[in-house]
């Protein structure tokens, strides 16, 4: 850049690579022989908030309207989806890519804990390794005929997460919160994150939203009041589903059998995914 730079690349000539306007395509090209036809990121601003969960959920409810569809862990360090779908088969292939092992309905998943002796052991890599682990999650595993494939992001906007949104094309995210007023703000700066990327937002999804009464119902906001819909109004943004706290989610998660879940938290969440995607016949 020059030094005497007024960064108004209109008026300038000059072979820069800080010219404004001319962002390069980062994007990498999956594997040769995979076929994606639709990706979506599930993403929030800090972790704890049950990205995982949400990922999780959004396949199952696609998986059981016809669709083929595969998961992406891109949480190198803190890899929870083969847990939550009772997964421990090793990831094979050759010279051609990696295969993806599949879930008891025959979702593909690819994450690190699948290549690990033992699944306890962490996984301590700077994050340089972490994001090459994530790209070739995508451009060595062959993905076959997939209508969706989601990735499940790690928290925050650093190395992975910008990783994921340079190098995958992505035809949306999805945000998702907890009520507490401080993650609110945490949600701001990972949508403000989508928006520099140029990354559709295809909505919000708040969890562990309120705990509803066994007895009569009523919903109790154990974190205080939401602030998912003054989010959602200030970017324009739609609330695409409120979780519960919801004990017997949990446990199918920890069983291993979030397959078998038959709540419809997520239903209107799933129809919004597939009508944006343009997945309805």
């Amino acid at each position: 850049m020059s030094e005497e730079c007024t960064h108004d690349c209109s008026t300038c000539s000059a072979n820069c690579g800080s010219r404004k306007g001319e962002t390069k395509d980062l994007h990498e090209a999956p594997n040769a022989l995979s076929d994606i036809r639709h990706v979506v990121g599930v993403v929030s601003g800090k972790g704890g908030v049950g990205k995982s969960i949400v990922t999780s959920m959004l396949a199952v409810l696609l998986q059981r309207r016809g669709y083929r569809v595969g998961i992406l862990d891109a949480d190198i360090t803190g890899p929870s989806i083969p847990k939550a779908f009772g997964l421990h088969a090793e990831v094979t292939g050759d010279d051609k890519g990696m295969i993806p092992p599949k879930t008891a309905t025959g979702i593909d998943v690819m994450s690190v804990n699948l290549m690990l002796d033992d699944e306890k052991r962490p996984v301590v890599w700077r994050g340089s390794l972490i994001a090459g682990t994530v790209k070739q999650f995508w451009t060595d595993t062959i993905w076959d005929g997939l209508d969706v494939l989601f990735i499940d992001c790690p928290p925050g906007t650093g190395d992975v997460p910008l990783t994921v949104f340079q190098t995958i094309p992505l035809d949306g995210i999805v945000i998702v919160s907890s009520p507490q007023e401080l993650v609110s703000m945490i949600v701001a700066k990972a949508a403000n994150m989508a928006d520099m990327m140029k990354i559709p937002v295809m909505g919000l999804v708040e969890n562990m939203s309120y705990v509803e009464c066994p007895d009569c119902g009523k919903h109790i906001n154990v974190f205080g009041e939401s602030h998912i819909d003054e989010i959602a109004d200030e970017f324009g943004y739609e609330v695409l589903a409120k979780i519960p706290m919801d004990p017997k989610l949990a446990s199918l998660c920890d069983k291993g059998l979030i397959e078998k879940l038959d709540k419809d938290y997520m239903n209107a969440a799933a129809d919004a995914v597939e009508k944006q995607l343009g997945l309805r016949k």
